[in-house]
């Protein structure tokens, strides 16, 4: 079952960012951020797919609203991520159609994600559903002391 995500996920959502994704994170932070989304009008939404026989957490997706000056407005994918022993199962799809359902109930005019160069399964799963690549571009990151 795909809902919004909890509080009571946080440990899960910080072991799958962790497993999957390589992002290391704590449980106050993860516990901190899903309180910040679950805020009206917060622009960031995040769903979770719950295992219904065991309530288990097997994947999640984050988007957030993205406007700029020279665009109409869309859903930027932030985080996609299930669990290897559940992969290939549908659960990315169902993921990713939920934030396409959303998109189209927010009429926003596009969907976009970022996925590292070097996770070529991913970008293979996503122009299977229906993503192009359409750029290659470099990030740069200044750490705010």
């Amino acid at each position: 079952m795909i809902r919004t995500v909890q509080i009571k996920d946080a440990g899960q959502i910080r072991d799958l960012c962790h497993q999957t994704l390589g992002y290391d994170s704590t449980l106050e932070k993860v516990t901190d951020q899903i309180d910040k989304f679950n805020q009206p009008d917060s622009g960031h939404f995040c769903f979770v797919y719950e295992e219904d026989q065991t309530g288990n957490i097997l994947g999640y997706v984050e988007a957030e609203a993205y406007e700029s000056i020279y665009s109409d407005p869309g859903l930027n994918v932030l985080g996609l991520a299930v669990f290897p022993s559940a992969q290939g199962r549908g659960i990315g799809r169902q993921l990713m159609e939920r934030v396409e359902a959303l998109a189209r109930t927010h009429n926003y005019s596009f969907i976009r994600l970022s996925s590292a160069s070097h996770r070529k399964d991913a970008h293979v799963f996503y122009e299977h559903i229906g993503y192009e690549g359409n750029k290659t571009q470099k990030r740069f990151l200044k750490i705010m002391d």
